[in-house]
């Protein structure tokens, strides 16, 4: 396993320039054979199809976005509720598991790689400490934390099956919490975005200096 992951460390830039490359033809060949016309039409169309796929894909970046979309396809009924909350569930505690694997067989790459994270993980050792597993709970709203804990957990000789286990139920909880609201309440959001856009003179300073104050913050701690 440690030379796996020696060998991904020296191939990395290479992995993802080939896994971009792959996706961006893949997404080109399939939007040029999707049976509907327009853009839109087409990404929506994708969407339905392979709802599923793409909200495992997301969820294993643990991106909450991800999470709301499929909660409000869950609403207009392309998307069954248990199984996108199985599925985003899975995506997450395979993110996770990649994190914590990363921290379990490279300590010595982590410890040159991310020097500018030691406060981050000494934090997170602490509330691991303190909180025990819990913390993986409380990991998932964490921001700044959210990729920090599991490679610090990883980086301790706590047990990696104790781990998974924690880990899947606090994912599906985490999709749970997220899917479930946004299915319930599906018809106001959606109402809330056609504003939005309708109004979009007015939102669209709003986002720019919330998505300033952001690339402040990362510039920050990186």
């Amino acid at each position: 396993m440690n030379i796996f992951f020696k060998w991904l460390q020296a191939n990395s830039g290479k992995l993802l320039f080939a896994t971009v490359s792959i996706f961006i033809v893949f997404l080109i060949y399939t939007l040029n054979n999707v049976p509907v016309s327009g853009l839109e039409n087409k990404l929506l169309y994708l969407l339905k199809k392979y709802g599923y796929v793409i909200l495992f894909i997301w969820s294993i970046l643990e991106g909450e976005m991800g999470l709301v979309m499929g909660g409000l396809l869950c609403h207009s009924g392309d998307l069954n509720l248990a199984i996108a909350i199985f599925v985003a569930g899975l995506g997450g505690f395979v993110g996770d598991q990649i994190y914590f694997y990363i921290g379990r067989y490279n300590k010595e790459y982590i410890a040159k790689k991310f020097p500018h994270h030691s406060r981050k993980f000494a934090l997170a050792t602490l509330l691991l400490r303190k909180y025990g597993m819990g913390i993986v709970f409380i990991q998932r709203y964490m921001y700044g934390m959210r990729t920090v804990i599991p490679i610090a957990i990883g980086l301790t000789g706590y047990s990696s099956k104790k781990f998974a286990i924690v880990n899947l139920i606090s994912a599906w909880c985490w999709a749970a919490l997220t899917i479930v609201p946004v299915w319930y309440f599906g018809k106001e959001i959606i109402d809330l975005f056609h504003k939005l856009l309708a109004n979009w003179y007015y939102v669209l300073p709003i986002v720019v200096i919330i998505l300033f104050f952001i690339y402040k913050k990362i510039k920050k701690n990186y």
